[in-house]
Parts: C-alpha cells; structure tokens; sequence
C-alpha cells in the first residue's frame, strides 16, 4: 500500500486509523494507494484498490446496449454518426 501525505504533518497512529477506516468500510477490497491531504480540523481521503475494475462506458445506440462500435456494420457505423445529438441544457 502506498500511502501519501500532504500539507499539514500527521502521527502514525492518526494515519493508521486512516487505514482502518478504509479497511472497515470495503473489507472485500485491498487498498493500493491512500492520499491524504490535510488541512487544519479538515482532511480530504481518496484511495484505490488493487485490481479495481476500469469503468467501461456502454451507450444505447440503435436499439443496441454496447461499449464500442468496433463490431458493427459499415451502416450501423453510419447510422451512429448521422444521429441528432442534442444539447443538455442546466
């Protein structure tokens, strides 16, 4: 596990309970890297796991569930580029 501090300076023990927490709350999981950024009463945690599963992105096009278009057709390919995207408006 790698473990990375940054800003203020914090004991051992204060990072160890860190891991602890971490542990506690993903018990099927082994952590990778823990960051810690400390700042005053605040501290900000991020951490990975080993061998966490990449997000794959999978969209809805033409009535098909898929991740890439790397099997479809030559018309399927076209169908997808000639589609309306529209805008999100927030």
């Amino acid at each position: 596990m790698k473990i990375n501090t940054s800003g203020e300076n914090i004991s051992q023990d204060e990072i160890n309970e860190y891991i602890k927490y971490v542990q506690e709350k993903n018990p099927d999981k082994e952590i990778a890297t823990l960051d810690l950024k400390v700042n005053g009463d605040y501290v900000d945690l991020s951490y990975t796991f080993e061998n966490d599963v990449p997000f794959e992105r999978i969209r809805r096009i033409t009535g098909y569930l898929v991740g890439t278009l790397d099997r479809f057709n030559d018309g399927k390919r076209a169908e997808e580029r000639d589609r309306v995207k529209h805008d999100v408006l927030l």
